[in-house]
C-alpha cells in the first residue's frame, strides 16, 4: 500500500472544530429565515408547504453532494444541468420503449457517470482547467439533449415509476428519504475513508498529495464521475418528480446547485467543506426561494437574489481564507 505523508492529508474537519462553529451559525441562519418567514407568511408553517421545501431542498442536495466532492478538490462542474437533462431524456426514452423503469433508471445513472467521467478524463489526461472543460461539455450536452428531443415532450411514465418523485412513506416524500441515506453515505466517504482524506489532500495542496504518493488523477476520475452519477440520480428523480422530460429540464439547475455548495461552506479554493454543510446550504437556498414565491416576489428576482447568495458567499470564503494565514 502506498505510504502517503501525514503532512499531504489534511485530516477533514471535525465537527468539534472551527467548522462546527461555522455550521452552527449557518443552522442559526436557517432558523432565523424560518422565523422571518413565519412573521411575515401565515402558509409557510403549514405542514404541505414544509413538505414542500423539504422534497427541493432534496432535489437540489442530489445535484450539489456530488459537486461538493469536485469543488473539494479545487475543481467545478459547470455541466450538471445539461447532464441532468440529457440522462432524464434517455432514461424516459428507455422506459417507454422498454415499459421498464429500472431498466430507465440504471440507464440515467450510467449516463450520468460517463458524462462525469468524460470531464474527469478532460481534466486529467488533457489538464484542461475544470472551468473550461465542463463549461464545454455543458453547451455539448445542450446540443446533444435539443438534437435528441427535436422539440419532442416525453410524459406518461408508471405510475409506480412516479411513486420515487411524488411518492410519500410515512408522511415524508420519498426524496427526502434518499437524502437521509447519501447524506449518510457522503458524509462517511468524505470524512471517514482514506479515498475521501485523499480528496481533501488534493484540494489543500495537489502538488504534495502527488510527491506523498496519492493517486491524483484516478481521484479525481473518481470525483467527477460520482458528481455525474449523482447528476443522473436527481435526472431520476426530476423525470420520476415532473411525470414528463424535455430538453430544457435543466437550465436552471446548474447555479442552485454551486450556490449550495458555497453556502454550505465549501471552499472554491479546495480542500475545505462537508457534504452536510452542502445539505444545509440546500436547505438555506430552498427557504430564500419558497419565501420570495409566498411572499410574491418577481421570479425576476429570484436569479438576482441567488447570483447575490453566490458573490456573497464566495466573499465570505476569500475573508475567511485570508484570516486563516
Amino acid at each position: 500500500m502506498t505510504d502517503i505523508s501525514k503532512d499531504a492529508i489534511a485530516p477533514p474537519r471535525s465537527f468539534l472544530s472551527q467548522d462546527a462553529i461555522q455550521m452552527f451559525y449557518r443552522l442559526l441562519a436557517a432558523l432565523l429565515i424560518c422565523a422571518v418567514l413565519a412573521v411575515l407568511s401565515d402558509s409557510f408553517l403549514s405542514l404541505g408547504n414544509i413538505l414542500n421545501v423539504l422534497r427541493q431542498a432534496s432535489l437540489t442536495f442530489f445535484i450539489a453532494s456530488g459537486l461538493t466532492l469536485v469543488v473539494l478538490t479545487a475543481g467545478l462542474d459547470l455541466s450538471v444541468g445539461a447532464n441532468v437533462a440529457l440522462s432524464a431524456c434517455i432514461a424516459g426514452t428507455v422506459i417507454h420503449k422498454t415499459g421498464s423503469p429500472a431498466l430507465g433508471i440504471l440507464t440515467g445513472l450510467a449516463c450520468g457517470g460517463i458524462v462525469g467521467l468524460l470531464n474527469g478524463v478532460m481534466v486529467t489526461a488533457l489538464r484542461i482547467p475544470s472551468f473550461i472543460a465542463t463549461y464545454g461539455m455543458l453547451w455539448v450536452l445542450n446540443g446533444l439533449t435539443y438534437w435528441y428531443m427535436a422539440g419532442e415532450t416525453l410524459h406518461g411514465f408508471p405510475a409506480g415509476f412516479r411513486q420515487i418523485g411524488s411518492g410519500y412513506l410515512f408522511g415524508l416524500p420519498i426524496p427526502v428519504y434518499l437524502l437521509l441515506v447519501f447524506l449518510g453515505i457522503g458524509t462517511l466517504f468524505a470524512q471517514r475513508t482514506i479515498w475521501g482524506q485523499e480528496i481533501y489532500a488534493i484540494g489543500a495542496n495537489p502538488v504534495a498529495a502527488r510527491l506523498s504518493g496519492i493517486p491524483v488523477a484516478r481521484r479525481l476520475l473518481l470525483v467527477y464521475a460520482v458528481s455525474g452519477t449523482m447528476a443522473g440520480l436527481a435526472s431520476i428523480i426530476f423525470l420520476s418528480r415532473l411525470n414528463s422530460a424535455e430538453a430544457d429540464i435543466g437550465e436552471s439547475l446548474t447555479l442552485p446547485a454551486i450556490a449550495a455548495v458555497l453556502i454550505g461552506g465549501t471552499s472554491l479554493f479546495g480542500g475545505v467543506g462537508t457534504v452536510f454543510g452542502t445539505f444545509i446550504g440546500a436547505l438555506i437556498l430552498t427557504l430564500v426561494l419558497n419565501g420570495m414565491n409566498l411572499l410574491s416576489v418577481s421570479a425576476n428576482w429570484q436569479p438576482i437574489v441567488t447570483g447575490i447568495i453566490v458573490i456573497l458567499a464566495v466573499w465570505l470564503d476569500m475573508k475567511t481564507r485570508r484570516r486563516a494565514q
